[in-house]
């Protein structure tokens, strides 16, 4: 890494009432030591990288013209914000990011007034800045709700959803459209921005205002023509049409980098009574880093880099990645069966999808940041005979929970899940983590909930779930690379709601479900030395269960610990209601569930993340012998009775 750079501008800069004093033309110098700091930063720590450097101008002018932390600044998403952090009060710390006890990756109220909300799944800006808006209304305090929301997150249904009823906030919402990606926008130049700073000034409001008490008193159809002249006018010239059907008074396109454009438009609509307004910015991801403009992802999300090159720190070589093996057997699947389509919602490389779409583009859709809609989609294709596979986050699928309910399990239409980042997920922390699944699909009628302990594994269930047309499957694997076992040639169908013994013995059984497996398998090592005699199971099934695997094994053993990668109503939970409802546990069976704790847990190394949820070999060896109630020399003498 390199050293860091010279920034005795943003060194005067802690928060954002410092940023206020500064004259307008000593901006550009800020914004550009600001955004040298975020690259220096970034490089440092990794993270997301392109969408920051596009919204420094935006962030500077921003905090410049609204009254922060008053004026309330929603980044949708979040991921951009890391700019936004360095100039409100958290710059000492911005080496931390995503690391344990440092800063989010995404804005966080716990972290500061600046983030008056959290968030890290998309199109939720306007939602919460119209409440906001909305909330101050009616407690006739002042203040603004200002939403800052990408191209990309503007194809979710629910960014409409809010503009369609976001007339209620008036003049106090602002929205700001970040677009560095859209082709709709025209040209941004000179004119657009000499369009943009006319329509959002006092005078033209003024005189578009005397135009419309006169145009009331015109009969009606003169005045709905009147109306209607006015919004396409300047919808022609500008274009903003759908927003200001929507209720939105549309300003832009503009320069998000230019910061004389930035500043007058802004100043003119925090200043004017008109509103809700919709600014719309066009930026550019990666600005002012030749690497990340140079990148066709503009260096969305890196590892450590050497800020000169750009060259990113590589992981050493390893296992492929759970999303690759996913997405390379259901290309191969597909080569001889014509049904299988699959389905992202704008997460083609994070779930593997882009590597079926490159065997098989015909059958690939990618929806945009649409969880609902794949769902309902992939249950109609279902429907029709096809054999979609929905290639979602986790922690995404909890947005569709009604469709996966409704549309899918209730028609028990066989639809496969293919359910990524399962269980805790690193730097991401508790935003991304997939934590709930198990509990929230397990608990349907009509559903199969599979987890695979390995890669291998996970080709067997890619495979399982494509020949399976009895109703809807799902099968999670984490985040990550493999553990190294060899893949398989040939996948094998597993026989639904059946697991594998993988260790036979006598006085402890642990009954694994997805990755923990490899931890039991530790654990099993240390309580064998112990004296303890242990079985392990993969269950692979948390929907069906193995009732008489399970059965059998709680029968015979003295102490049985489930242990999963989810919360609390989980795998554990349906085991203890069969143990419970067939009597297994009324002649003194000790039973244990391990699992996740009732805790969002903060970023932190995947590994250090488990520890604290005690989910390792050595917790899933205290957790049996406490429940022997015995010391090390009482362990050896029980062993030894085994």
């Amino acid at each position: 890494m390199t050293d860091r750079p010279l920034t005795p501008l943003l060194d005067t800069v802690d928060v954002p009432a410092d940023l206020r004093k500064l004259r307008p033309d000593q901006l550009r110098q800020l914004a550009d030591e600001l955004r040298a700091e975020m690259i220096s930063a970034v490089g440092t720590t990794g993270g997301h990288l392109g969408s920051g450097l596009g919204v420094v101008e935006l962030t500077v002018a921003l905090h410049y013209v609204f009254d922060t932390p008053d004026d309330k600044l929603i980044w949708d998403v979040g991921h951009q914000c890391y700019p936004h952090k360095i100039i409100t009060g958290r710059r000492d710390r911005i080496r931390t990011l995503r690391q344990g006890g440092g800063l989010s990756g995404f804005t966080k109220r716990a972290e500061s007034e600046y983030d008056p909300f959290g968030a890290a799944h998309s199109s939720t800006s306007i939602s919460a800045a119209l409440g906001f808006a909305v909330a101050n209304s009616l407690k006739d305090q002042p203040g603004r709700a200002i939403a800052v929301i990408g191209d990309g997150a503007m194809s979710a249904g629910m960014a409409y959803e809010a503009m369609n009823n976001a007339r209620a906030a008036g003049n106090r919402l602002v929205v700001i459209l970040n677009d560095n990606d859209m082709s709709i926008a025209p040209p941004v130049g000179g004119l657009s921005a000499y369009l943009a700073k006319l329509v959002s000034s006092r005078p033209f409001l003024e005189l578009r205002e005397i135009a419309r008490r006169f145009a009331r008193k015109l009969p009606e159809p003169l005045h709905k023509a009147a109306r209607r002249t006015d919004e396409y006018a300047r919808g022609l010239a500008m274009g903003g049409t759908l927003f200001e059907e929507l209720g939105f008074y549309y300003v832009g396109p503009i320069d998000g980098h230019n910061l004389d454009h930035l500043i007058p438009v802004l100043e003119n609509v925090r200043d004017s009574d008109h509103g809700p307004v919709l600014i719309h910015a066009v930026t550019q991801k990666g600005k002012g880093y030749a690497p990340a403009e140079a990148a066709d992802d503009k260096y969305h999300g890196v590892q450590k880099f050497d800020v000169i090159t750009g060259k990113q720190a590589k992981a050493p070589p390893g296992p492929p990645a759970y999303q690759n093996v996913f997405g390379e057997t259901l290309a191969k699947l597909a080569e001889s069966d014509p049904r299988i389509v699959a389905i992202t919602a704008a997460m083609p490389s994070g779930t593997g999808v882009d590597k079926f779409a490159r065997a098989h583009p015909d059958r690939s859709f990618d929806v945009g940041i649409a969880e609902q809609h794949a769902v309902t989609f992939a249950a109609g294709l279902a429907a029709q005979g096809m054999r979609p596979f929905a290639a979602i986050y986790s922690t995404f699928l909890q947005r569709a929970y009604d469709q996966v309910v409704h549309d899918v399990a209730i028609q028990n239409l066989p639809v496969r899940f293919a359910i990524d980042r399962a269980g805790l997920v690193g730097a991401d922390g508790s935003t991304h983590a997939g934590s709930f699944d198990i509990t929230y699909l397990a608990t349907l009628p009509n559903m199969v909930v599979m987890a695979a302990a390995d890669e291998a594994e996970l080709v067997h269930m890619t495979y399982t779930a494509a020949e399976y047309d009895l109703g809807p499957i799902a099968f999670r694997y984490p985040r990550g690379g493999g553990t190294g076992v060899p893949l398989p040639e040939v996948p094998e169908k597993l026989e639904i709601g059946k697991g594998r013994i993988v260790r036979q013995g006598k006085a402890v059984a642990i009954l694994s479900l997805g990755t923990r497996l490899a931890e039991a398998l530790k654990a099993a090592d240390t309580l064998e030395a112990r004296g303890l005699s242990t079985s392990v199971i993969d269950l692979r099934f948390a929907k069906p269960l193995d009732e008489e695997l399970i059965r059998q094994t709680l029968a015979a053993h003295e102490v049985c610990v489930t242990i999963e990668e989810g919360s609390i109503g989980g795998l554990g939970a349906h085991v203890l209601t069969l143990a419970s409802d067939a009597g297994l546990i009324d002649a003194g069976l000790k039973l244990r569930t391990m699992r996740l704790p009732d805790v969002f847990q903060d970023q932190d190394k995947p590994e250090a993340q488990y520890d604290a949820a005690g989910l390792n070999a050595p917790q899933i060896v205290d957790t049996v012998l406490k429940a022997l109630r015995h010391n090390s020399a009482g362990v050896e003498e029980a062993g030894a009775r085994a």
